[in-house]
């Protein structure tokens, strides 16, 4: 696989698109397929350009050089680090140039958000004190990759807020947590070596379990708690989460949660894109 396209972790990448598939569905007649494909392109090089921060910042932190889980370029030397720092800002350009042009056709507080959400993107892993190693990672992932991709997907469709746009952004910000949940479950031990005090680390084992399965009923129940029948769709891939649920709690770790990361990314994929017919219906 090219390098390059290791760097951007691809099984993270629900995480952006489902987000945005939910709040696009939610616009109903006020859809605008132009505003949805840039709003789609600034979620997806966000998250790309986060992956490449983290891969900068954990590589020359030494907090990769043992890590079990999918390779990262600096740790593993495939790419230097001043290469990888550049493709996350080039990302965040990227992201930074749809985002400017949805705040011209719609509004320039835009711009303030935009700058606030790369910001948290490069001092999660980076900077002196990131706040990812602190345990603050899965609130950030809630609001930016919940919130505000989801309810910023609805607004710039209709130029307007409500109440459900938030409800519905709950089940894409409990999904993304659940992503990341598994990513430091399958790091614990690891992150405890370098002293990376992630929620995980902070909890212990059992928690981070526990957590991760509470992420899941919370996205179901946030599904159904939107009162619309048709939400029920999304009771179609609760096989997929109960089995998911299943390995966790039976006590899969290590790189046997490498697969868990890829299905809960798939889990999450499957379920926006019914959560979104279900919201259009």
């Amino acid at each position: 696989m090219n390098r390059w396209i290791l760097g951007a972790r691809p099984r993270t990448l629900p995480a952006a698109i489902a987000p945005v598939l939910v709040g696009s569905a939610l616009a109903g007649g006020d859809f605008n397929w132009l505003r949805a494909a840039l709003a789609l392109k600034v979620s997806l090089w966000l998250q790309i350009g986060v992956n490449f921060a983290n891969d900068y910042s954990d590589g020359v932190k030494g907090s990769d050089n043992h890590r079990i889980g999918p390779t990262r370029l600096v740790a593993s030397g495939l790419a230097s680090a001043q290469s990888v720092k550049a493709a996350a800002f080039i990302s965040f350009g990227i992201a930074s140039i749809s985002g400017l042009w949805l705040a011209l056709m719609t509004s320039p507080v835009l711009i303030a958000v935009g700058a606030i959400a790369i910001a948290a993107a490069w001092s999660y892993t980076g900077g002196r004190k990131p706040y990812g190693y602190s345990g603050f990672g899965e609130i950030s992932v809630f609001v930016f990759f919940g919130l505000v991709a989801t309810v910023g997907t609805f607004y710039v469709q209709t130029e307007s807020i409500t109440v459900m746009s938030f409800i519905v952004a709950i089940p894409m910000g409990a999904l993304s947590c659940a992503i990341l949940a598994i990513n430091n479950l399958r790091d614990l031990a690891q992150d405890v070596l370098v002293g990376k005090k992630t929620l995980a680390v902070r909890g212990g084992d059992l928690v981070a379990r526990r957590f991760f399965v509470a992420l899941l009923v919370l996205a179901h129940t946030a599904a159904i708690a939107t009162f619309k029948p048709a939400a029920l769709l999304t009771l179609l891939v609760a096989p997929l989460t109960f089995s998911l649920a299943r390995n966790v709690m039976g006590g899969t770790s290590g790189a046997a949660l490498i697969p868990i990361l890829g299905k809960t990314g798939k889990l999450q994929l499957i379920f926006s894109a019914l959560f979104a017919v279900a919201l259009a219906i």
